[in-house]
């Protein structure tokens, strides 16, 4: 039997049960000719590892890692800020590259990331691993509502879930309404969408006098920001489809990172693909499996652009155990916590927005739409920093007359700090088909 093949029901790679000495023992070997990779292909890590003084050949573990300096999206964007378009990052002649994708430019310029011919086709033997550990078979009809524009998520799901075998249906991030119309019209059964989309195609749904649990959907990839393991979230979901709602964990620079089985106990890491280290986002060093740190990731075996110890900037907890599915990759239970840098410290307590949205989205007689507002209202005038909360929420018909006075009582119960929480009418928070933003930093 050869690997990358089904070997069973369930596995589609013999790689995922690799005992964890094994992965260990990979790690080391691609890490070792990765390295010699790098430096002899980027002129970004050649210059690094010289600034460093450390050569390829000196590891001799895979601790040795850690020798090596942060790489942070800052230096990607510098480098292609000098040597333009495509920075001196990119480790591949051009004439190989076969993809471009483009970051957001939320904080900054676009800037791109490449693929090869082997690149691509790792990218969706891996995103097609995600999709059949979730259940997704060759008899399936997908539906992608991810976007197909600029955003790496959309043209990856069609390829890998075409891998499988399944029918695909390129819908993207748009219209709405045929989506939902589709959705019913052609059977689909399964669906990878953001939280944020499928949230707001229930709605759509409703508004057309149609039930998504009455569709033929039973499985939704849901990716692109968190939510799918936020425990509310995804009860909220499961809900108003009728179906079973698994976090698929990427990102522009490593895609996919971690997707979640059927079992639904954190998504899967691809410590095939990648070393995934766990640091203090202050001091750098690394936590031990159960305590938050910052996701920091090594490609073992990307060709066009290659990253060594690349700061996610997202924040997870490892568990390195075996699941109950018998797969050996370690697990991030609970998904992505938070941004490092969305994290919001009140009084001393440090608050992500998804344990914000755990709690609103618990509370009957809201629509789950929020936003968190840091204004001069919660805000030391003195001193900046944070005294509180504001949330910005939307009551249904049903929201009893005390509905802020109950959130703000559960979120000082859950979470510690003040809350000012404002109620809104349903329908007048923004909706997205992509990625929410869930802070407003206003200025009085």
């Amino acid at each position: 039997m050869t690997e990358n093949r089904p070997h069973s029901a369930k596995i589609w790679d013999t790689r995922e049960l690799w005992s964890r000495d094994r992965i260990a023992a990979h790690q080391y070997q691609r890490l070792t000719a990765q390295l010699a990779y790098v430096e002899e292909r980027s002129a970004f890590y050649r210059a690094r590892f010289a600034d460093t003084g450390f050569k390829p050949c000196d590891l001799a573990s895979l601790d040795d890692l850690r020798r090596l300096p942060i790489t942070r999206k800052a230096d990607y964007v510098a480098t292609v800020e000098l040597d333009l378009p495509w920075g001196s990052h990119l480790a591949a002649p051009l004439r190989d590259v076969r993809r471009a994708h483009y970051s957001s430019g939320t904080t900054s310029k676009p800037v791109p990331n490449c693929w090869t011919a082997p690149d691509l086709d790792r990218w969706t033997d891996l995103y097609a691993r995600g999709g059949y550990a979730q259940g997704v078979r060759e008899t399936d009809i997908f539906q992608n509502l991810f976007s197909m524009s600029w955003f790496v998520g959309g043209l990856g799901a069609m390829a890998s879930y075409a891998k499988i075998g399944a029918l695909c249906i390129p819908g993207g991030s748009v219209d709405s309404e045929r989506q939902v119309r589709t959705i019913f019209d052609y059977g689909t059964t399964a669906v990878c969408a953001t939280p944020s989309f499928a949230a707001h195609l229930a709605e759509i749904a409703a508004g057309m006098g149609l039930d998504l649990r009455n569709s033929k959907v039973e499985s939704l990839a849901l990716g692109g920001e968190p939510g799918a393991q936020v425990p509310a979230t995804r009860a909220m979901i499961e809900d108003r489809w009728g179906a079973k709602a698994y976090d698929a964990y990427g990102s522009l620079e490593f895609n996919p990172i971690a997707w979640e089985c059927e079992a639904q106990t954190g998504g899967h890491l691809c410590e095939d693909f990648a070393i995934a280290e766990i640091l203090d986002a202050e001091t750098e060093a690394p936590v031990p499996d159960g305590q938050p740190g910052v996701l920091v990731l090594t490609h073992l075996d990307k060709q066009a652009v290659p990253l060594v110890r690349w700061w996610t900037g997202d924040v997870v907890v490892r568990d390195s155990r075996a699941c109950a599915c018998g797969r050996t990759h370690a697990r991030l239970p609970g998904g992505v916590r938070g941004r490092a840098d969305d994290m919001m410290i009140v009084r001393g307590v440090n608050v992500f927005p998804s344990a914000v949205e755990d709690v609103v989205r618990a509370m009957p007689g809201l629509s789950g739409e929020y936003l968190i507002v840091l204004d001069a209202d919660t805000t030391d005038a003195k001193t900046g920093f944070l005294t509180g909360l504001k949330i910005r929420v939307e009551r249904t018909r049903a929201a009893p007359p005390d509905i802020a006075e109950r959130i703000s009582a559960a979120l000082r119960k859950s979470l510690n700090v003040r809350a000012i929480v404002e109620v809104l009418d349903e329908g007048i928070l923004p909706r997205t088909t992509h990625k929410a933003k869930r802070i407003l930093r206003e200025k009085k």
